[in-house]
């Protein structure tokens, strides 16, 4: 992987990451296309998921402190209640991440039918929210982990995990922007504790590690990330959610022509 190389996929992880298109999916595709054989990947993976993670923070900036001056009063209220729906709502990901690590893992190695089929259904799901009329009910805790198995079901490439989880949402009639912010949200969990978790365990070296490589994958993903992250939240609310079915549709049946 040449510099170049890094730069491009972090650009396709920061727009994927938030735009319900697959970034699991695209990286796959991105893979194949330029050839790129990553010694390294694991890193490379993790450095800008690290990345679209902080464009999260960044962007929910005011919310997260909010929700964290609250939990500081140690007491039950709205906020103490909605991070812990964020939480149980991360309970499916949890249980598959840590039961089924290398068969997921195993799943990632360029196989652009899968990849096309699993695209196909991120289109179908996405199509559906179209039919739904506008609500404006409250995420509760069954919901939640609802949302939380839609979120898991991303796990495989090509569905994809902001798709999933605000067509879910959307599909239980929860207000649009309100499911568009815990589906950024949710995901800091997950991530964050796969990171560490990865570190606690030893899979992560940084041998033959390109410094360069890293940085210019983080610098894409992190600045691409606040722009679609900040984008897709005005997307939710419009309700347009139609053109990126339409376009994982076209580029599901590529990858599979071309598989």
């Amino acid at each position: 992987m040449n510099v170049f190389q890094a730069f491009l996929l972090g650009i396709i992880q920061g727009l994927t990451e938030f735009l319900p298109i697959s970034s699991s999916g695209h990286l796959e595709i991105g893979h194949s296309l330029l050839g790129i054989k990553n010694e390294n990947n694991l890193l490379f993976v993790l450095d800008v998921h690290v990345a679209t993670v902080l464009s999260t923070i960044v962007v929910f900036r005011k919310d997260i402190g909010a929700l964290l001056k609250d939990l500081y009063k140690f007491e039950w209220n709205a906020s103490t209640k909605y991070v812990a729906m964020l939480l149980f709502s991360s309970v499916p990901i949890v249980i598959v991440g840590l039961l089924f690590k290398e068969e997921i893992e195993s799943l990632f190695t360029g196989n652009l039918f899968f990849v096309g089929i699993m695209l196909l259904f991120t289109a179908t799901l996405l199509t559906l929210t179209v039919y739904v009329k506008q609500s404006n009910k409250e995420i509760t805790f069954a919901k939640a982990f609802i949302i939380g198995i839609a979120q898991t079901m991303a796990v495989l490439p090509g569905i994809s995990r902001s798709g999933s989880t605000i067509a879910t949402g959307i599909l239980l009639k929860i207000k649009k922007e309100e499911v568009a912010r815990f589906s950024f949200l949710m995901v800091l969990i997950p991530i964050i504790g796969a990171a560490v978790l990865d570190i606690f365990r030893g899979e992560l070296t940084t041998q033959h590690a390109n410094v360069v490589n890293l940085l210019a994958g983080f610098v894409a993903a992190f600045l691409t990330g606040l722009a679609a992250c900040s984008w897709m939240i005005k997307i939710v609310k419009r309700g347009k959610l139609i053109y990126f079915a339409i376009y994982c549709a076209v580029i599901g049946l590529i990858a599979i022509f071309a598989a």
